[in-house]
């Protein structure tokens, strides 16, 4: 019964004419950002991030919440109607939602994306609301060496998960954590790495870094590519899946979604991880496998489950614990504390509108994708015909404009192409940016539990071991950091595919 309570509550927030349009905003523009390949849910919320600053909280999360789980339903038009991703998460589509087109099923496959995406968003939420009130109640046990410790294995499930060296994911997140020092000491209030530049007193600035990182640099790299888009041109009919259809997908897309759902928990699973470990999965349990890649609807089914429900799962751990699972998050985080709100354990007691407000747009804002995506197909078809010459130098232009309008100061300008640079040559190196971004956040937060536990314990670093909860997180990072040296796990984590998030 108090669950209802809490909707209800949640509903009055949501509903409101002014959440609405920040919700349906949201999830229009995600869903135009997933359609639109090179331009990534990370990019976009840091250009819309200063638009936020004279709403309300409820409205700015509103909408930045809208964006991120809008762009995972956009990203299958663009897989299955021209092969290539809009978004990262589904380039696995691309593999079956291609070939159903290109045999004349575009719309099934359309709209078991669709459908199935708005079944695992659903199945997100529910899980959401259930599972966030004993977690946040759970949390309230946790003392400043749990934190420290749990944001410490977060960092180093993340550091696991990256693609490629792991020398160079602990690189990437080490430079996150310098960048977090930067500034004034929260304690004696000291310069620290400021050089003696008055703009660096009060550190760097998240949306700079985050615009340099996944815009600029975004538009550097695809400056050199030439991309291809053979987009399908046969008229697009049949969108409503058949019962043929239903039976064949069913299994994929519940499969699908549990799986996404719990691996969005985690730090540095996202969608993208989901959506590959669903495909394969379904490859393997198939009768006929041999259908995967030359238009198996599951294929289509499973994988857009899967990063959707993922999407969703990741509000957890950043609503309950205040930790969040990957860049995007990251940034979601940044903007509720840029709005005065700490997410963590009492954020529900203390936000209960905030918290009940993001959860029931949710569901609006699903109701609202699947409107949009179906009868809508025709315009996304058309958006993707516009030329990048066209599109890049508009995304520079709101870079520039989003950024001073922060602090209307030009280092900001300064900073924020300092970083493109940065993101163009990590990406030429084979860096992943996510490890860096989540450091960045988390940084300042691992500084204070830290200090917090060692002024607890007198100066004595056992602290974090006496403690149970302290002391299984900080095996289980242990253990994660000294399994990729054994040969087997090792080669196997290099199998991982390449989170990204433009």
């Amino acid at each position: 019964m108090e669950i209802i309570q809490y909707l209800q509550t949640g509903f009055s927030v949501a509903l409101q004419p002014v959440n609405l349009w920040y919700c349906f905003l949201g999830v229009f523009i995600g869903t135009l950002i997933g359609v639109l390949p090179g331009i990534g849910p990370v990019g976009t919320m840091s250009l819309l991030l200063p638009v936020t600053f004279n709403s309300t909280p409820e409205s700015a999360i509103i909408m930045l919440a809208g964006i991120y789980y809008g762009s995972m339903y956009g990203g299958s038009t663009t897989s299955i109607l021209v092969n290539i991703p809009g978004e990262a998460a589904s380039a696995v589509t691309c593999l079956d939602g291609y070939q159903m087109a290109r045999q004349g099923r575009a719309g099934a496959a359309l709209g078991i994306a669709a459908f199935g995406s708005f079944f695992a968003g659903t199945f997100a939420i529910i899980g959401l609301m259930l599972l966030a009130p004993p977690l946040s109640e759970f949390a309230l046990r946790f003392g400043p060496p749990e934190y420290l410790s749990l944001m410490f294995l977060g960092l180093t499930i993340l550091v696991y998960l990256a693609h490629g060296s792991i020398l160079k994911a602990l690189v990437m997140a080490t430079f996150g954590i310098v960048l977090g020092c930067i500034g004034l000491d929260p304690i004696n209030t000291k310069p620290r790495l400021t050089f003696g530049q008055m703009d660096l007193m009060d550190g760097v600035g998240l949306v700079p870094v985050l615009m340099g990182l996944f815009g600029i640099s975004e538009v550097l790299l695809n400056i050199e590519q030439v991309v291809m888009r053979d987009t399908v041109t046969t008229e697009i009919k049949g969108i409503l899946p058949t019962a043929k259809d239903w039976a064949e997908s069913k299994w994929a897309l519940i499969r699908g979604t549990v799986i996404g759902f719990f691996l969005g928990i985690l730090p540095g699973g996202g969608g993208i991880i989901a959506s590959f470990f669903t495909y394969a999965l379904e490859k393997r349990l198939s009768k006929h496998p041999e259908r995967f890649g030359k238009g198996a609807i599951e294929g289509v089914a499973a994988p857009e489950a899967a990063n959707n429900a993922a999407a969703g799962g990741a509000f957890i751990p950043l609503m309950t614990l205040g930790i969040p699972t990957n860049a995007v998050i990251a940034l979601l985080l940044g903007a509720f504390m840029i709005h005065g709100i700490q997410p963590g354990p009492l954020m529900m007691k203390q936000h209960p509108g905030m918290f009940w407000g993001v959860v029931a747009s949710m569901y609006i804002g699903n109701i609202m994708l699947l409107v949009l995506n179906l009868p809508l197909i025709g315009i996304w078809v058309k958006v993707l015909k516009v030329p990048y010459k066209i599109l890049f130098p508009l995304i520079l232009l709101f870079c520039l404009i989003g950024v001073y309008s922060i602090s209307n100061t030009v280092f900001d300008i300064y900073v924020m192409i300092l970083f493109g640079v940065v993101g163009y040559l990590m990406n030429k190196f084979e860096y992943e940016p996510a490890p860096l971004v989540l450091a960045f956040v988390l940084g300042p937060m691992l500084e204070n539990s830290l200090r917090k536990s060692l002024i607890m314990s007198k100066g004595d670093f056992s602290i974090f071991f006496v403690r149970p909860l302290s002391a299984v997180f900080l095996v289980l990072a242990l253990l994660l950091l000294v399994t990729p040296l054994i040969p087997g796990i090792g080669k196997k984590r290099k199998n991982l595919p390449k989170e990204e998030v433009s």
